[in-house]
């Protein structure tokens, strides 16, 4: 939220670097008690993550999946509703993704993803109208209800695939691979024909820009549309909202149902440009990422763009720290936790003293 004593570009950049720095010099100070040496990680976690096309094709591929979960969030935090569910919507969406691709003869790869990108957000809608409707009608909280049916998801998840889409031979809980004209083109298959050169072995492909122009879509739904200023209207003050005659159950609803698709749809993502079949990590904890990224980004659908990449160079990062030195790979979950907690619960650390600065500068001048 914006303050008054303090200018909006200054909330929206000063106070999410600023909690940034201390967030990684605290991770500095862990890993230097354990007897590592943190400028050398770090030099690991950049080269890993940004220093070559293929360190790129990892970071690039974390990043769509928080694009698409943290605009997710963004979208219900602009109604003042806190989607923790985007996990199990995005698992219930790659059940859908699962469904069509392994049971539709599509002719090609675009065909098959628009049908993965429908299927995935209708089930991720559908699985987010639960406890949208239980809030709008029965006041049952909504990080309450959301959390549980992650839970419920992971079960359902968990049962398909051991017990009705595992192939008769495996036993690995997972489906069968995807027919291979189905796979997505990678960002190598895109750039080639500019003269670009680009590893083929990173998993991203051409959802980074379905993701992008999600977020450019939702941005004019949000700014320039009469629904995005009833979200936001509600999201400011429901009593007002209610005089003027917005209808609260259905901005819940239909923002619920919004963000739900959108993590629904970042299993196309994980799943089709992925490993080309449905397995149970496939979501790889980017539901709860998405929170981060949205608090980052002010729930701005283009201001999650970058916190979407730093999160997608943590995790590539971390991977590579974890194979050149022995600080483990959940020291990475330790920044993470470290970046979302000074980006949100310890946000007003960092932005009353920036705004008793910017008050005591005006009071000079």
């Amino acid at each position: 939220m914006s303050s008054r004593n303090m200018p909006k570009w200054a909330d929206v950049l000063l106070v999410p670097l600023f909690s940034l720095v201390i967030a990684f010099a605290i991770s500095a100070l862990v890993i230097l008690a354990i007897g590592e040496d943190p400028i050398r990680a770090m030099e690991l976690m950049v080269t890993g993550s940004l220093g070559s096309t293929y360190g790129w094709g990892y970071t690039l591929y974390y990043t769509t999946n928080f694009l698409l979960t943290g605009l997710a969030v963004s979208i219900a935090f602009q109604a003042k509703l806190f989607n923790i569910g985007g996990e199990g919507q995005a698992l219930i969406g790659g059940l859908g993704v699962a469904l069509v691709c392994l049971f539709v003869p599509w002719p090609n790869w675009w065909t098959a993803m628009i049908g993965a990108i429908l299927a995935s957000a209708v089930f991720g809608a559908l699985w987010a109208a639960i406890p949208a409707y239980l809030q709008a009608r029965r006041g049952s909280h909504i990080v309450i209800t959301t959390i549980m049916f992650n839970f419920i998801a992971a079960s359902v998840l968990n049962y398909m695939l051991s017990h009705v889409l595992r192939p008769p031979a495996s036993m690995d809980p997972a489906t069968a691979r995807f027919a291979s004209e189905l796979r997505l083109p990678r960002l190598a298959d895109v750039l080639e024909p500019f003269g670009i050169a680009f590893s083929r072995s990173g998993p991203a492909n051409v959802m980074l820009f379905v993701a992008l122009a999600f977020c450019v879509l939702a941005y004019v739904m949000m700014s320039r549309t009469k629904l995005g200023f009833e979200i936001r209207a509600f999201g400011q003050s429901e009593p007002a909202a209610h005089y003027a005659g917005i209808s609260a159950f259905r901005i819940i609803m239909i923002a619920m149902l919004i963000s739900g698709a959108l993590s629904g749809v970042m299993a196309v993502n994980s799943v089709m440009g992925g490993p080309q079949r449905l397995v149970m990590n496939a979501v790889e904890g980017a539901g709860f990422i998405g929170i981060a990224v949205a608090l980052m980004g002010r729930s701005h659908p283009i201001g999650i763009i970058a916190p979407a990449l730093l999160f997608g160079f943590l995790f590539q990062g971390g991977s590579e720290l974890a194979i050149e030195t022995t600080i483990p790979r959940e020291m990475i979950v330790i920044i993470q936790a470290l970046v979302i907690m000074f980006t949100g619960a310890l946000d007003n650390l960092v932005r009353q003293p920036l705004e008793a600065m910017f008050a005591l500068g005006r009071r000079k001048s």
